[in-house]
């Protein structure tokens, strides 16, 4: 048997290969009722005992399609359907299995479910492919027991040391290390960074602009860098009363006036600008008191690194501005600072061409939240596939997706991935 060229995977029986779209949802469906909530969510947080049952679920499925399981010492279970070279690098793709606390029943996980589909439908058909095939359930992607957010991922790329992720500790003082211990999944297998030829990952968008536009398929090319701040603005408080407009050092109106100018500066860099102040605390918080101190956050991003550091300059200009005018002083603290990234070509490509190939309506589209593809695409190429979601709405309860979106994207994944893992034997007689 002879290796199948990209190009010629178009005249290929497998063209017209396709996932099982009841068996995918089937899937996402018996998984979400581990944690369901009365709401119609899930709450499946990470490393609690109901994040190991969805583990021992997802390995259960994977092993009886024939799939060698790993687990690392971060907990990240690697299932691998073997290549017919050996020494051929993997392709990759998966997502997470934990969720928020009012989280719904496809972030992250149909990422997980459709890598699992893609390998159900290659042994369904008998289609041998050159490279192993390799499905990931991340560590605590969200964040939101154990802080920060993709830390499996973090850790398997090098980008968070393991040794202070494993010492994170929850509101109950549980360190992750106890919480891995407590659920069983401390693994012990070393698995390399190297030897990885691609990495994909299938998730909704978790915002409107798919559906908006009457489309299938977001093509991701990257991601938005982050910038986060917090600021303390200080001034005095005093009566509401007595105290005259012009002698006032009003902390709130200072901050007041940095939200609109974050929101301008996000509205000067388009399409592409994202500014949020997401969280304000008064001092002393009283309704005659005029506010002597006021603590926000700051969430700057955009796709362009030397835009982002702009919008950051812009920033700190803007609060030594306010504080000038209002006698305040400003104590500007920088929070997180994540990169953009830039998905390779390769796999970037791949994805297009396989909505082109299956006829799926698609545009190209950047993430503008953090995903775990985000540090794969750092040591390895990277890719990632958007389908709607309802309203655009995901971390919540209602996060809903149509199933035929769903196929439609597996079925993207699918053909992506034998672009980069080379069919030897695509089943036919």
């Amino acid at each position: 048997m002879t290796t199948t060229s990209t190009s010629d995977v178009q005249t290929t029986g497998t063209r017209a290969r396709s996932t099982d779209s009841d068996r995918l949802w089937q899937s996402l469906m018996e998984l979400a009722r581990l944690g369901a909530t009365a709401k119609g969510g899930v709450n499946r947080q990470a490393l609690t005992e109901l994040d190991r049952q969805a583990r021992d679920l997802f390995i259960e499925w994977c092993r009886a399609e024939g799939c060698s399981i790993r687990v690392d010492s971060i907990g990240n279970i690697l299932a691998r359907r073997p290549g017919t070279n050996p020494d051929a690098p993997v392709v990759m793709t998966g997502s997470h299995l934990d969720t928020q606390p009012t989280g719904g029943k496809f972030d992250g996980c149909y990422g997980v479910m459709a890598g699992l589909e893609v390998i159900r439908t290659l042994n369904q058909h008998a289609i041998q492919t050159e490279s192993p095939i390799e499905v990931v359930a991340w560590t605590n992607e969200e964040g939101c027991r154990f802080a920060p957010c993709m830390m499996g991922s973090g850790v398997f790329t090098g980008q968070l040391a393991e040794h202070e992720m494993l010492r994170q500790t929850d509101t109950d003082g549980v360190t992750v290390a106890d919480a891995l211990d407590a659920i069983g999944y401390r693994g012990s297998d070393v698995i390399e960074r190297e030897g990885i030829k691609a990495y994909f990952e299938c998730h909704i968008e978790q915002g409107p602009i798919l559906e908006d536009q009457h489309t299938t398929i977001g093509v991701v090319v990257g991601a938005l860098g982050q910038k986060w701040f917090d600021l303390t603005l200080t001034g005095q408080e005093s009566h509401a009363g007595p105290t005259p407009m012009s002698l006032r050092r009003d902390a709130m109106l200072g901050a007041a006036e940095v939200t609109q100018a974050i929101n301008a500066i996000a509205l000067r860099h388009q399409p592409h600008g994202r500014g949020t102040v997401g969280m304000l605390q008064l001092h002393p918080g009283s309704r005659n008191v005029i506010p002597g101190q006021v603590k926000m956050t700051i969430d700057l991003r955009h796709f362009e690194p030397q835009i982002l550091a702009q919008m950051s300059d812009e920033l700190q200009q803007t609060v030594e501005d306010s504080c000038q005018r209002h006698g305040l002083t400003a104590e500007l603290t920088p929070a997180a600072d994540f990169a953009p990234e830039h998905f390779a070509e390769s796999c970037v490509s791949s994805v297009r061409n396989a909505a082109e190939r299956l006829g799926a309506s698609h545009l190209d589209i950047v993430s503008g939240a953090g995903h775990d593809a985000i540090f794969m695409g750092r040591i390895a190429p990277a890719a990632m596939i958007f389908v709607p979601c309802e309203n655009g709405i995901s971390h919540n309860e209602s996060e809903n997706a149509e199933p035929e979106h769903l196929h439609v994207g597996c079925n993207v994944l699918l053909h992506a991935m034998l672009e980069q893992a080379g069919i030897v034997d695509d089943g036919e007689e």
